[in-house]
């Protein structure tokens, strides 16, 4: 395919090319949509990362293969680093762009067969579709139209695909720390919410395991020898479900409770797990601290709490720097005929870790879809050519910081 006229406004130009790739944009998201590749389906993501890295080298990426070691206990697959040189240096003004989406789902094996890909109208369905193989394709088709285009006027771009996103990142997280580093923007391939807008924010959260101690007894005969565990871990639920509201967009969730053994023995230990949520690392600070304070005063005598602090996820904050993407992103909307907002949402993605590293990141760059983690999830493929163009045209305005 040939380069657009010059004389072409560059938006106008990319949305007429991802027009002429929506046929292979289709073909490209049955072909994934029809892999089971949940995030233990270690073969089935790895199949999907053979698709995609076969599709960056056709498109002169290098791509490092990474593997990663078992999470909780099962196989994950494969880390994919695609990396592409421009032609406009760091110094010259060329900026490092990072892609990030996710190859792993959150079905069982056998729903790909139970719901194979279909079109109803405009809707595409299938597990999948929408979070996230529509957006890791619609990265990868904004990435042939710039090439098709002839656009290279940016440092590098870097692609990254992960495999056990459903299940919080637990192994693939340092490999997206280290592809986070020395980018200038990151550009997140979750699909748009189902108003159209973009994500500028997701909470981060930290997980606890609060251990109560007490003292066993015989319930009957000398209950006064106890220190009843599971009285403790009651009122701490009540002193740390009351932290709520304590911080504007801090949440904290005890969601499991688990206590004694037997009828006729005070009870000597329970446990509790907490979630921590916040939209800023302020936040998260905050309540981990009351937590501890709460955790560090039992109620009952004769009782202790330790504190275990599971795993921990940064927020991807609302910032004057990914405020300033939003901002380029909706400018180049108006010129494709594009209206759309931002919102925040409070659930964790790869945006998180990558924002948690310094890197100004922006979220929902995918096409419109919704009812994500259901048999009923969707895509609106309609909104692919111009959701690839604003992708792409994104990435070229942000690659060259010359007319910045």
């Amino acid at each position: 395919m040939s380069a657009p006229p010059r004389q072409q406004p560059l938006e106008e130009a990319l949305l007429s090319l991802s027009r002429a790739h929506q046929a292979r944009y289709l073909e490209d998201l049955a072909e994934l949509v029809a892999i089971d590749s949940g995030s233990y389906s270690a073969d089935g993501v790895n199949r999907v990362a053979d698709l995609v890295r076969a599709h960056l080298e056709r498109l002169d990426f290098s791509v490092e293969r990474v593997p990663l070691p078992p999470a909780q206990g099962h196989r994950t697959g494969d880390v994919l680093i695609g990396r592409r040189q421009g032609r406009l240096a760091v110094a010259d003004g060329g900026r490092r762009i990072l892609l990030a989406a996710h190859m792993d789902t959150v079905f069982d094996d056998g729903a790909a067969a139970e719901r194979p890909f279909s079109l109803r109208g405009p809707l595409a369905h299938g597990p999948g579709v929408s979070d996230d193989k529509g957006g890791l394709v619609a990265g990868l088709a904004a990435l042939e139209i710039l090439a098709s285009a002839g656009i290279e006027d940016y440092a590098e771009l870097v692609f990254l695909a992960t495999p056990d996103e459903e299940i919080g990142s637990p192994v693939s997280r340092p490999v997206t720390r280290r592809a986070a580093e020395g980018a200038h923007y990151a550009l997140a391939l979750e699909c748009a919410r189902e108003n159209g807008d973009l994500v500028i924010a997701r909470k981060g959260v930290a997980d606890f395991r609060l251990t109560v101690t007490g003292r066993a007894a015989h319930a009957g005969i000398e209950p006064e020898r106890g220190a009843n565990a599971a009285l403790a871990a009651a009122h701490l639920v009540i002193a740390l479900q009351a932290l709520n509201g304590t911080w504007e967009g801090v949440t904290l969730n005890v969601g499991v409770v688990r206590a004694g053994s037997r009828f006729n023995i005070v009870c000597p230990e329970a446990e509790l797990l907490v979630e921590i949520r916040s939209a800023t690392d302020s936040g998260l600070r905050a309540a981990a601290f009351a937590l501890e304070e709460a955790a560090s005063r039992p109620v009952v005598p004769g009782t202790c709490v330790t504190v275990e602090e599971l795993a921990s996820c940064p927020p991807m904050e609302d910032t004057a720097a990914s405020h300033r993407m939003l901002d380029r992103a909706q400018d180049i909307g108006e010129r494709l005929g594009l209206t759309f907002g931002a919102t925040a949402t409070g659930g964790v993605g790869d945006a998180n870790t990558i924002a948690g590293a310094g890197v100004p990141t922006l979220d929902g760059l995918g096409p419109v879809g919704g009812a994500d983690h259901t048999p009923e999830e969707w895509l609106d493929v309609r909104t692919v050519p111009v959701r690839v163009a604003l992708l792409a045209s994104l990435i070229a305005d942000l690659g060259d910081s010359r007319s910045d």
